[in-house]
């Protein structure tokens, strides 16, 4: 038996919807015939960009995207990608086994574009490895002077007059790996130059405040998977930084993959859903280190103390990653199934109950790779069974936590409830590979049920492909059963992923 009080909400954890953001790179199909197609393309397009995608992403309405990577922006060039398409510079893509030619079609204004279509914010990695601070202040004012300057006005020979104010700022990516190979003391030297440099959009007047566009710097945080090294970054980086006067720094940028290197039965089941667990000890743990990093910054000596630092914990990549995608091609392709979809599920509810601690999340990759929501195959575009979660799960956005008293429980089943505008909705993970589970929800409050949707396939392999691309989609759920106001009894299958939402009385 499985048994959950609902109780009060924690007004401490809001849900922010940059916890369901996105992350796209040049990677394998990710951008090159998933996103882009061209505007010459037989494939349905907006100005290039693939429709069933862009419409896809506009339903879901993702609240930032993140690029050109990822490992992609330490080689990438911002200028190779304005201008006339004809005339843009082409390179080689070398990004994890892409190995083909980039004809840099797809640049910041395709992206602005592709953004401004689906109602998200843009963030931009910025390239540490082979660029330079210059090219970064560039790229920056580019982007966001409104002014006429010389660059704002390319800006505007290119397509656009109005600035497109980029507020998120990654400063390097993985710079423990590909990114530089740095020691955490060696990258806080760069993110201090970095960081420095970037413009400022704000018209400076100390006694007369004017608002404008904030910029958010996000540092490269650790390898999420290495439980030794992560610690020992993150101490050591903040170290380093609190010594002096310390940079603007905004956001601190973790990476966590659930690693599934088999996948041959039950027991590899149980296992890569166990694995996504882990991030829940990932985020507690660093998120508290960086509260100690910052604790012990030095107090500010002078009449300009400035504000205290605030410094935010972000989940730029994470997901699945197969074994399969490793070997296959398009580089990093791999079919999400039914488990990769109870994996996505847990995890947005790991983020969700964590709000207090994790402030923007972005999943690995939006199309064609890995943990992907969309899967393209020449003209078709499929939505995997993780699209079908983001968009069940666009509820919890905007809400609050409520305390969820787990009274009795089954080991494999798992659960969240959020509150917004008097309405009670609750994500129901059902893990077991085989059995069905009975639940009862006890409301502290009169309730009545408004709707139930869930995700389940007749096998827990079940994909979405050209031939079969309903196989796995979302479907109206049993409705729960009431002895009471106050007592709901739910039915949920094997294998899937449920929400439910209740009307407080």
């Amino acid at each position: 038996m499985n048994k959950f009080k609902i109780g009060q909400i924690k007004e401490e954890k809001y849900i922010s919807p940059e916890l369901h953001s996105q992350f796209i790179e040049f990677l394998g199909n990710c951008i090159s015939e998933g996103i882009w197609v061209g505007e010459d393309s037989l494939i349905p397009n907006y100005k290039g960009m693939r429709k069933g995608v862009v419409d896809a992403m506009k339903r879901l309405a993702p609240p930032v995207v993140r690029w050109p990577g990822g490992c992609y922006a330490d080689m990438y060039h911002w200028r190779d990608g304005i201008g006339s398409k004809n005339e843009r510079k082409v390179t080689w893509n070398e990004n994890f086994g892409t190995y083909e030619q980039e004809e840099n079609e797809f640049g910041t204004h395709e992206f602005m574009e592709f953004c401004k279509m689906i109602c998200a914010k843009p963030w931009l990695n910025v390239n540490m490895l082979r660029g330079s601070v210059e090219e970064m202040v560039e790229w920056a004012e580019y982007c966001n002077r409104s002014e006429a300057t010389t660059l704002s006005g390319e800006r505007e020979r290119n397509g656009s007059k109005e600035p497109f104010n980029v507020e998120y700022w990654g400063l390097g990516n993985e710079c423990w790996a590909g990114g530089g190979n740095y020691t955490a003391e060696g990258y806080a030297a760069e993110y201090r130059k970095y960081a420095s440099a970037m413009p400022n959009f704000k018209p400076a007047d100390f006694l007369n405040p004017i608002e404008g566009l904030e910029l958010k710097m996000i540092a490269c945080g650790p390898d999420g998977n290495k439980p030794k090294e992560r610690v020992n970054w993150t101490k050591d980086f903040f170290s380093s930084l609190g010594k002096y006067r310390t940079p603007q720094i905004d956001g601190y940028d973790l990476h966590f993959y659930n690693w599934n290197l088999n996948n041959q039965n039950e027991a590899d089941w149980y296992r890569v859903i166990n694995s996504c667990k882990e991030l829940e000890e990932v985020i507690e743990e660093q998120y508290h280190l960086i509260q100690e990093g910052i604790s012990n910054f030095p107090e500010v000596e002078g009449d300009f103390p400035g504000a205290p630092v605030t410094c935010k914990l972000i989940i730029g990549e994470w997901g699945n990653w197969h074994w399969s995608a490793f070997v296959n091609r398009p580089a990093l392709f791999q079919q999400c199934t039914m488990r990769d979809a109870i994996t996505t599920a847990m995890t947005l509810d790991i983020f969700h109950r964590n709000s207090d601690k994790v402030s923007m999340a972005c999943v690995a990759q939006t199309v064609n790779v890995l943990n992907a929501l969309i899967i393209t195959q020449g003209e078709y575009t499929i939505l995997t069974p993780n699209y079908y979660v983001f968009e069940m799960y666009k509820v919890h956005r905007g809400g609050h936590a409520t305390e969820l008293e787990m009274i009795e429980s089954h080991e494999n089943i798992y659960s969240f409830a959020s509150v917004k505008d008097n309405i009670i909705s609750i994500s129901i993970v059902n893990a077991d590979i085989d059995a069905e589970q009975e639940i009862t929800l006890t409301m502290d409050c009169p309730a009545e049920v408004i709707c139930g949707r869930v995700l389940k396939s007749d096998s827990p392999d079940a994909c979405n492909d050209a031939e079969h691309p309903n196989r796995v989609i979302t479907k109206q759920a049993q409705s729960p059963v009431s002895g009471n106001i106050f007592d709901w009894v739910i039915r949920v299958p094997a294998a899937s992923v449920s929400v439910y939402q209740f009307k407080k009385e």
